[in-house]
């Protein structure tokens, strides 16, 4: 399964997503990308990176936007949140193959303006998201 997380920057939410994806499914392709480029290069939010590492998991992920060729590398692109849904599908090119939703059943809040303590939420939810995400393609 090639599997591409999705926020809006790319370095809390979608990044945190894919290091918990693939730490949970090592099998699978995963990584990550912003609807905007404004942090392209840059390491995830060091709140990200704590919280990561308060669960022992690492990531060497670079911030990137979306690119049209994402639409058919990946299987599935899961956004965070209603508005990168719009933003996604507003990009998507006609010969697209992958699905698009979000991740979770309710939107995975953007914690970039909030303390540790949103990490820690987000981690919570996205942690949860990712278990339920491999038990459906799980037989």
């Amino acid at each position: 399964m090639r599997v591409l997380m999705v926020c809006l920057g790319n370095i809390c939410r979608s990044p945190m997503a894919e290091a918990v994806l693939a730490h949970l499914a090592p099998a699978w392709e995963v990584d990550s990308a912003g609807t905007g480029g404004w942090h392209a290069g840059e390491s995830p939010d060091r709140r990200t990176l704590a919280e990561l590492r308060r669960h022992g998991i690492a990531t060497s992920h670079r911030a990137r936007q979306v690119e049209v060729a994402d639409f058919t590398r990946f299987d599935l692109i899961l956004a965070m949140d209603r508005q990168n849904l719009r933003d996604l599908e507003r990009l998507r090119p006609r010969d697209a193959t992958a699905t698009l939703r979000l991740l979770d059943s309710t939107e995975v809040p953007d914690p970039y303006y909030d303390g540790a303590e949103a990490f820690a939420a987000i981690y919570t939810q996205i942690d949860g998201a990712c278990r339920r995400l491999l038990s459906e393609a799980t037989p």
